[in-house]
């Protein structure tokens, strides 16, 4: 199972996310750079992810909705605030969620190469204790469910 490591730290407000995969870095960075990919393994297979715009650019966009086994729909948005091609993105959390003192602030997502492959690094940041205690075991168990399904898409050689 490619998710290596998902961590919690209340100190930093964060969640952690750390998946490594037997392909090169620019393989892993397409996979969430393209939003047909990245809507295939973003929610979790229950509540699959659709994005209606994805700008990978600063000040760009993205905007998705996930779709629940009974036709309900939850939406998300980011706010891209840095972008380095390959390596890195970040994105603070968009306007769907404005009154939800609960969900995270930002989130980043770095890629590297390693000795095997590569790693995608995600680290969330929560606005403060109550908000991670909120919905970070909610977030795990998504990202848990989801993240998997990016094995299929990276074996994918029409994906690309």
């Amino acid at each position: 199972m490619p998710l290596t490591s998902v961590t919690k730290d209340a100190a930093k407000l964060t969640l952690t996310v750390v998946g490594d995969y037997p392909v090169p870095q620019q393989r892993l960075w397409e996979a969430f750079a393209d939003p047909r990919q990245l809507e295939r393994f973003w929610g979790p297979p229950s509540m699959p992810a659709t994005f209606t715009r994805h700008e990978l650019k600063v000040g760009g966009r993205a905007e998705y909705f996930l779709t629940g086994p009974n036709g309900e729909k939850w939406s998300g948005s980011w706010k891209f605030t840095a972008v380095h091609p390959i390596s890195s993105f970040e994105a603070d959390d968009g306007d769907d969620n404005v009154d939800d003192q609960n969900m995270p602030s930002s989130m980043r997502f770095t890629f590297e190469a390693t000795p095997t492959g590569s790693r995608v690094t995600v680290v969330t940041q929560f606005p403060s204790v109550e908000a991670m205690e909120h919905v970070a075991s909610a977030m795990e168990e998504g990202l848990r469910a989801a993240i998997p399904q990016l094995d299929t898409v990276l074996a994918d050689p029409a994906a690309r």
